[in-house]
């Protein structure tokens, strides 16, 4: 790049599939500034120029390319070290002796309802802890961030966005039930968001709730080293923290 008098240059790609692992594994290794744009991004700005929704390479290139000119695209969090081994490990289900070189793990393996399985899944999708500064960090990496479509006077419905990390938000949802069904504090706090007098919410929106909620357990215990508390968890339920304070 030097050679054509560049400098300061983002090498941007399309995150799709596994091929463009390779190639940010090779710029990282070179040190050379790299970024992502979102697939949809691309999707609704590539008929900008010529009205048309036809697909190329060169097109595409050229739309991802403005898109990083502009500054629409992200730095990926890829894994490094254990974590990177962590997340392959995950696949041939030999994570067990990884999983446990991470300290904190203990602690979380402590709350009754999380396995092995969810704690390694979990740490294999976000990668060392230390990356992050606040859980809604970790709740927009999971897609679980909400979003709310108004138009005009209209407001509407409020949903998650998505936009994160599939598997992340799947492995979320799929201990949140047992959670539910084992954990007192986690049942109990469902029972509270569903049967609460005012604003009650559904069961789904209490699971999503609950998701958010376990997120930010998960990183106070592995950032800051608390270990989990049933008795502080049930303090966000009012008749508990009356209670608590009266104690």
């Amino acid at each position: 790049m030097s050679e054509h008098g560049c400098e300061d240059v983002v090498v941007g790609m399309e995150p799709t599939g596994q091929y463009w692992l390779n190639l940010a594994h090779y710029l990282r290794e070179k040190t050379i500034v790299f970024g992502v744009v979102n697939p949809l991004h691309v999707k609704k700005s590539k008929e900008l120029d010529d009205n048309s929704p036809t697909k190329n390479d060169i097109k595409d290139a050229k739309v991802i390319a403005q898109l990083v000119k502009d500054g629409r695209y992200a730095v990926p969090n890829i894994p490094q070290g254990i974590y990177a081994e962590l997340r392959e490990a995950m696949k041939i289900r030999e994570h067990l002796q990884l999983l446990h070189q991470i300290p904190g793990v203990n602690h979380l393996l402590a709350i009754t309802g999380v396995g092995r399985d969810t704690v390694a899944g979990f740490l294999a999708e976000i990668g060392d802890i230390g990356n992050y500064h606040h859980p809604k960090q970790l709740i927009k990496l999971a897609g679980l961030n909400l979003k709310e479509n108004t138009s005009g006077k209209h407001k509407g419905q409020t949903k998650i966005t998505k936009r994160g990390r599939k598997r992340l938000r799947a492995l979320l949802f799929r201990v949140i039930m047992p959670l539910v069904a084992k954990n007192r504090a986690f049942k109990a706090l469902h029972e509270y968001y569903t049967k609460r007098p005012d604003n009650p919410l559904k069961k789904m929106q209490s699971l999503i709730a609950l998701c958010n909620k376990l997120i930010r357990v998960l990183f106070g215990i592995m950032k800051k080293g608390h270990e989990f508390s049933e008795v502080k968890m049930l303090q966000d339920i009012p008749r508990f923290n009356v209670l608590s304070t009266a104690a």
